[in-house]
């Protein structure tokens, strides 16, 4: 039995690039068409689907409901042709670009060095590092957005599977002209002490704000005058200049540690510690280079 397939993984490539780029202009620059050839190809494929795969606000092209289920399925088959020419080599001496989505803590402490050592043996890799809360990094992850994704915190997207990585230690910390710390910085703090200060917080969404409230939460049972803000630097210099107790990642306030703009506030608490994650789609097709830079990133 033959069957004839009417749809072209060119017409696929095109409908990805014009979902990313919002029009067909740019994403004729994207894929080396011209305009009018990108939005015929775009025409075709939803004519041969029967069904229209954005909605067109003003000059640009934004996906509707078909056209955000088409995608994640559209990347799939892309990253599964791509594979394919790895394998066989079919893509020698074209340079490798892959897409890595990162939390907060890990992208900005932890994943440049990595990048940096990866890169150094792999001159012909590109990679484009794409920030975020462990949420954002994860719904990035499920809609294929990028190859793979390095969390915080728990992943709740049923699409994603995620694979322990690292454990992270997290220390509560506060300026050394704290009330809290001055005078006695070896002290252990108590529950009831630090019940009573201002918390400084990440948003919500946040790996790093879902580990602090389930490992201070059941201890202090609620924040007292929290403060939010919405960066681990933005954090870390708020209680450098006094403004209330965090807890975050040893990695993240090393730095100011070092130069004691802030200190490590000792208390009765068990260790606090937590666990990075590396997630991937479920349908992921890992070429041999994503291989190879996941690989490199394990844990010795």
């Amino acid at each position: 039995m033959t069957f004839r397939m009417r749809l072209t993984l060119r017409q696929l490539q095109i409908f990805a690039a014009v979902a990313e780029t919002g029009s067909t202009t740019a994403a004729g620059l994207q894929v080396a068409l011209s305009q009018s050839a990108t939005s015929g190809a775009l025409n075709e494929l939803e004519a041969l689907l029967g069904a229209r795969l954005f909605d067109r606000v003003g000059k640009r092209l934004v996906l509707n409901d078909t056209g955000r289920a088409l995608l994640p399925q559209a990347r799939a088959l892309l990253d599964g042709a791509q594979g394919i020419e790895d394998q066989f080599g079919a893509g020698q001496g074209i340079a490798m670009q892959l897409r890595i989505g990162a939390s907060t803590t890990i992208g900005n402490y932890l994943l440049p060095a990595l990048v940096a050592s990866y890169m150094n043996g792999a001159p012909g890799t590109t990679i484009d590092l794409t920030i975020g809360n462990t949420s954002e990094v994860a719904s990035a992850v499920a809609r294929l957005e990028v190859d793979m994704g390095f969390i915080e915190g728990p992943c709740h997207e049923p699409e994603v599977i995620a694979q322990p990585w690292l454990e992270d230690e997290m220390v509560i910390v506060c300026a050394p002209s704290h009330p809290l710390v001055q005078g006695s910085p070896g002290a252990r703090v108590g529950l009831k002490a630090l019940r009573q200060q201002r918390w400084l917080l990440r948003e919500p969404g946040s790996g790093t704000r879902e580990a602090v409230e389930h490992a201070l939460l059941p201890h202090l049972h609620q924040w007292v005058q929290p403060m939010q803000l919405g960066s681990t630097e933005a954090i870390k210099q708020a209680a450098a200049q006094g403004l209330g107790l965090t807890c975050l990642s040893r990695c993240a306030v090393e730095d100011l540690l070092t130069l004691q703009r802030l200190t490590v506030v000792g208390t009765t608490l068990p260790r606090l510690s937590r666990r990075f994650y590396l997630i991937h789609h479920r349908q992921k097709q890992f070429s041999a280079s994503l291989q190879r830079f996941s690989a490199h990133c394990q844990p010795a």
